[in-house]
């Protein structure tokens, strides 16, 4: 469905961010892409829901190509008509809006709007506590309440792709965990692709069928879930488990290894 062949994104004309970054999100599948801070994960989203020109950023090498057409030059109103939503970092839902409003907000791009009641009821079964919160605004709102109200919001666009970009940061654990069962069974009853960015590897892969890890601006490791999940570099630098008795990363073996390809 999605294909990010080998693009590189410059900021300010000077700013290297993303440099020959690939990946390929298959229709009906949950994809990750991981990361540390500045590897360029929310680059890549903005550069695939194009958003960079907002940033001073733009596409200066490779093609995005969404159902086999390129949408490199496409503007970003229109990429959402096409069918691929982002539900940004940080949640950025409409604080003086109420629930209501703000997941009508959502549906404005659709040309048939003669079912949203019944895709907002549909909100309200997946996230069951905006239901009794429907008419309190969102500034009022729990962070993992507003995080559910984004993806919400997203899911009135009836996207095709949905873009996720860090659902956990800032919330409780055990709403992480919910929000992130709801994003699975959102792709297995409506059969919407996702792309989730995150930093928490391993609630991102719990869910996932295949996964990307960028450093610097490019993938440096990609594979099905499982296979990352109990692959020993990401499970020591991704996923806090090392091995035993083995405290510093910079003695490990396979740090080094990285340090002497990055610099």
């Amino acid at each position: 469905m999605l294909q990010v062949n080998n693009i590189e994104v410059v900021y300010s004309k000077i700013i290297l961010a993303l440099k020959g970054m690939s990946l390929q999100v298959p229709e009906g599948k949950i994809v990750a892409l991981l990361g540390s801070n500045g590897a360029g994960k929310s680059t890549t989203l903005k550069a695939i829901s194009g958003l960079l020109n907002g940033d001073g950023g733009q596409i200066t090498d490779g093609t995005i190509q969404f159902e086999g057409k390129n949408i490199n030059d496409i503007t970003p109103d229109v990429i959402v008509r096409n069918g691929i939503f982002l539900c940004m970092e940080g949640r950025r839902v409409f604080r003086d809006l109420t629930v209501e409003e703000n997941l009508l907000a959502g549906a404005y791009s659709l040309k048939d709007r003669t079912n949203i009641k019944e895709d907002m009821e549909k909100i309200f079964v997946y996230f069951p506590k905006l239901k009794a919160l429907q008419s309190r605004k969102a500034g009022f709102l729990s962070g993992g309440e507003q995080q559910m109200l984004a993806i919400g919001r997203g899911i009135m666009a009836k996207p095709k792709l949905l873009l996720l970009d860090e659902p956990s940061l800032g919330i409780a654990p055990l709403l992480v965990k919910e929000i992130f069962q709801n994003i699975k069974q959102i792709n297995e009853e409506e059969g919407t692709s996702i792309l989730v960015v995150e930093q928490n590897a391993n609630v991102a892969l719990s869910i996932s069928d295949y996964g990307y890890i960028m450093e610097n601006g490019r993938v440096v490791l990609q594979g099905n879930a499982d296979y990352l999940l109990s692959n020993e570099e990401v499970r020591e630098h991704y996923l806090g488990i090392g091995k035993e008795g083995e405290k510093n990363y910079k003695e490990n073996k396979v740090y080094k290894r990285r340090q002497r390809v990055v610099w």
